[in-house]
């Protein structure tokens, strides 16, 4: 049993949803001061067991739909499904599980989440389906994970109507898709051989790398509207010029002649650009 908990850990990268929670906890303190609320324990609570329902639920619907894929790519084929180290059955009871802890968690926050919940769910099942009809799927992901800063935002009782927490989805939206072009341009041949859809394997490693940046310059100036906008306060501005540092220098690593450091500029740089952006919008929040 320990054993199994451990390595569906590991199937979802369970670690990696410290740094998701910077956004939505920035999101929950945008959308708190905004609407002149008080944020208290038990509403971080429920936003960080919803986030973390919802990135699970997430990662593990990818896991799952894909495993067949996973298991023909050489790149993929040691994870945890096509290796034989979970069943798909035991991915599935775990999705529902994080499903149920998500809409268990919405159900004490706003009453707005309580309605709203089924749309980002929608966008994770649909999300590993897209790769097999479209190379837009990199869109669909960014826009999905984006969602978490606009849904604390609402929890917190922010409104709809404000362009703030959708400048905030649109940053992350361009984020998320920007890195996951990158790690696509490592299973280029196999994409195109298996026909499945990527924008490297559309128009070519040269060309994504391309929009790649055009996505991260999109995530700066949707962060910097932002902040304009809610006048957020002096330590928001430092962190916003490391982490557009930081992304120039992942653009950089990777080129359409070395892809040998993909790993590093999916995991490590990316790492740090979401805690540098996720603390300065919290930080600035509170100092604004």
């Amino acid at each position: 049993m320990i054993t199994t908990a451990r390595t569906l850990a590991s199937l979802v990268k369970l670690e990696h949803t410290v740094f998701a929670l910077p956004f939505a906890y920035a999101g929950m303190l945008l959308g708190a001061r905004a609407a002149d609320t008080d944020v208290t324990l038990l509403l971080v609570l429920w936003i960080t067991l919803a986030m973390l329902g919802a990135r699970t639920l997430a990662m593990g619907l990818n896991r799952v739909v894909d495993a067949e894929i996973d298991s023909r790519n050489p790149r993929t084929a040691a994870r945890e499904i096509p290796a034989g180290l979970v069943s798909a059955a035991q991915v599935w009871m775990l999705c529902a599980a994080s499903l149920a802890l998500l809409v268990a968690a919405t159900f004490q926050l706003d009453p707005v989440t309580r309605a709203l919940w089924p749309i980002p769910v929608a966008l994770f099942l649909i999300y590993p389906y897209t790769k097999r009809f479209t190379w837009l799927c990199h869109v669909v992901l960014g826009a999905s994970i984006g969602l978490a800063p606009f849904a604390a935002w609402l929890a917190a009782g922010g409104a709809a109507d404000d362009p703030v927490p959708w400048l905030l989805w649109l940053g992350i939206a361009c984020w998320i898709a920007g890195f996951d072009i990158i790690y696509a341009s490592a299973d280029v041949e196999f994409d195109r051989s298996a026909g499945l859809h990527s924008i490297p394997a559309r128009f070519g490693i040269r060309r994504a790398l391309l929009a790649v940046r055009g996505m991260h310059a999109g995530t700066i100036t949707a962060f910097l509207g932002a902040g304009i906008l809610y006048g957020i306060g002096p330590a928001f501005w430092p962190a916003l010029a490391i982490a557009a540092g930081l992304l120039a220098w992942e653009s950089s690593i990777v080129s359409e002649e070395d892809l040998s450091r993909i790993d590093q500029a999916f995991f490590a740089v990316n790492s740090w650009v979401g805690v540098v952006l996720g603390a300065g919008l919290m930080l600035g929040t509170l100092g604004s």
